[in-house]
């Protein structure tokens, strides 16, 4: 299992990429330099829990995301099984208000 300082790294990186961030855009928004932002990206340095909030605000995305390591099978499978359960249960429902003739909500 990676560091916690790596899996924040990894997440940060590609967080702001999806933004269409660059390195000195992200930092001149959550008002730091450009070179504390690639410092952290490299796990050199690792940001303040307020810091963490404003890059997290900024980047439009939930504080915990940049904490979730992407590469870990056991997050895949329950993803996965979440997908499944919530199709069963759309289907269960269907199912239920065919059988009631009952009109959708």
């Amino acid at each position: 299992m990676a560091r916690l300082r790596e899996i924040f790294a990894n997440n940060l990186k590609k967080k702001r990429q999806n933004c269409g961030f660059s390195q000195a855009k992200l930092a001149e928004k959550v008002n730091v330099s450009t070179h504390h932002i690639a410092m952290i990206e490299i796990t050199r340095n690792f940001p303040t829990t307020d810091l963490i909030e404003r890059i997290a605000n900024v980047l439009n995305i939930e504080i915990y995301e940049l904490f979730i390591e992407e590469t870990n099978p056991p997050y895949k499978e329950f993803e996965q099984l979440r997908n499944e359960i919530r199709g069963d249960m759309q289907q269960l429902f269907a199912d239920f208000f065919e059988k009631a003739n009952i009109d959708k909500l």
